[in-house]
């Protein structure tokens, strides 16, 4: 059955709120995250069957793909880097079959592509797969990613021995910003300890907030929900990051892909692939490379979008644009096609209106007369 709805889209309602961020913020923390960063990860399309040509290989995809020249910058390497033990002096050092060149190579070789390096750990005993984790060594392995050369730290929240996750965080926060270097702070704690109320504080620059992405757009759909009521805690320097893109990884549809995109940059959201991009394809790489998609992301008009209207299974997600203008997506969450508009002409903004086909989403500027 065919469904239309209307929205009236206040923008102005959009951004009540956003001042209420400021109270959680570390404003010390270098501004390394002005908008949402861009990269690449690793885990989603590889897991622990990262190696050392993998890295190399999706560094030098993403510079010949042209991922880099529309803002694709860090390079992460996620779990497995790592050896099972640390070396004589306590230091973490690389899995010597899957990186026998050692991390500090593969930091300058990313360096000379114009790209940055990520590294992941956990703030626990161990991390998510049972190898050496940063609990009680955050000093050292700050002080050694720093000499590797790394822009960039994920840290997970797997075995933490029952600490208090704020206390966790907070000792690798103080530990990168001791180190010497200036280096991207990614805290991935789930929604279970709520880590958008108190991430920033720690130095953090991104955060998750639920639990991990899968190649699905149930998962797609469930993580935009829990998107909810968080958008006075993203900002400049501080956003709420609903975790890597499954973009050309298979388990969706061309249509799913856009829609889960679109959702994620009217989110703000870091945009990492989490595809191979050595094997990307033309849909993939035109979705992710789309710069009125990334302009989307890369701009912040005060707050981060939200849904803001709803009948059924479409629904009106809006978030303000810098220039005044509205950035729109439509979107249809269940199987049957249907017609989505909005409507605001007490704001002076047109109407927009587009068919949505099941499973997908339309994105729209919505600009003033």
């Amino acid at each position: 059955m065919n469904r239309s709805i209307a929205c009236a889209l206040v923008v102005s309602a959009l951004v009540v709120g956003t001042t209420t961020a400021s109270g959680y913020l570390n404003e010390q923390k270098p501004m390394l995250a002005a908008t949402p960063p861009m990269g690449w990860s690793s885990w989603n399309a590889l897991g622990c069957a990262v190696d050392e040509k993998a890295v190399r290989g999706n560094a030098d995809a993403m510079v010949a793909s042209g991922m880099a020249a529309v803002g694709y910058t860090y390079v992460d390497i996620d779990d497995c880097w790592m050896a099972p033990q640390r070396d004589a002096d306590g230091r973490l050092q690389a899995d010597p079959m899957r990186f026998p060149s050692g991390i500090k190579a593969i930091a300058d070789y990313v360096h000379g592509k114009g790209l940055k390096l990520g590294i992941y750990s956990s703030a626990g005993v161990a991390t998510c797969e049972n190898l050496p984790g940063s609990l009680d060594h955050e000093k050292t392995d700050a002080k050694t990613f720093a000499s590797w050369g790394v822009d960039l730290l994920k840290y997970d929240d797997c075995y933490g021995e029952g600490r208090p996750a704020v206390e966790r965080f907070t000792t690798m926060g103080r530990a990168l910003e001791a180190s010497g270097r200036d280096i991207l702070y990614s805290v991935c704690a789930w929604s279970e300890v709520q880590p958008w109320r108190w991430a920033a504080a720690t130095g953090a620059h991104y955060w998750r907030t639920f639990s991990d992405i899968t190649d699905s757009w149930d998962a797609v759909v469930a993580i935009a929900d829990q998107q909810a009521g968080l958008g006075p805690y993203s900002r400049p320097n501080g956003w709420n990051d609903p975790d890597m893109l499954e973009v050309g990884n298979g388990g969706m549809t061309s249509d799913e892909y856009r829609a889960h995109i679109s959702l994620w940059a009217l989110l703000n959201a870091p945009l990492m692939a989490g595809n191979d991009l050595r094997r990307m394809d033309a849909t993939p790489h035109d979705l992710l490379t789309n710069r009125e998609m990334i302009a989307v992301d890369q701009d912040w008009g005060g707050t981060q979008g939200r849904e803001v209207a709803e009948e059924g299974d479409l629904q009106v997600w809006a978030k303000p644009m810098s220039s005044g203008a509205a950035a729109v997506v439509l979107l249809n969450r269940g199987t049957d096609a249907g017609q989505a508009y909005t409507t605001a002409a007490d704001l002076g903004l047109p109407r927009a209106s587009a068919w949505v086909p099941p499973h997908a989403a339309k994105m729209l500027i919505v600009a003033p007369h």
